[in-house]
């Protein structure tokens, strides 16, 4: 699979733009370490995350973001540069979120989309389903997350109803 930029803006963008296949990359965003503690303190508080005197003993040899904080900051470059403004409907969930290295503070994050499928509801012509995987990537172009995204999408114009 090549690389690729959707060509339509994000604020025109509909379920007929995203292309089975195609791949995107956008970014980045810098993790701060004080953004880090602060997220961790509220809603992951675990040492590795919270104290960096504690994090220096960890497995992880300093202070690692909680993944749900590395999840936010995917979800706001997701948002941002690829979900489209016009035309989405939701998401119903998503499937096996991993993070397979750790994010470290001064980290910068990009991610690489991939539209997996494209499939336009039987019900209601006038929607689709995109299934997209997500690569969260640090600086130094290592995956830190993975996920795999299902959205509903309003298509551009309806398909026809059959008879």
């Amino acid at each position: 699979m090549s690389k690729t930029s959707l060509i339509t803006p994000v604020e025109d963008r509909y379920f007929e733009d995203y292309v089975p296949g195609q791949i995107h990359e956008f970014g980045s965003i810098k993790i701060e370490e004080a953004e880090m503690i602060d997220f961790a303190q509220r809603f992951d508080p675990q040492p590795f995350h919270t104290n960096p005197e504690e994090a220096k003993r960890s497995l992880y040899g300093g202070l690692i973001a909680s993944g749900w904080h590395t999840a936010g900051l995917m979800m706001r470059l997701f948002a941002d540069h690829y979900l489209s403004r016009v035309a989405s409907l939701g998401s119903p969930g998503v499937d096996e979120v991993r993070w397979p290295r750790p994010v470290f503070p001064g980290d910068e994050l990009s991610i690489r989309v991939t539209v997996l499928e494209a499939i336009l509801s039987r019900s209601k012509p006038d929607r689709g389903i995109i299934w997209s995987y997500i690569e969260v990537l640090n600086q130094t172009n290592e995956v830190v997350m993975t996920m795999k995204a299902m959205n509903f999408l309003r298509c551009r114009e309806p398909a026809p109803q059959e008879t």
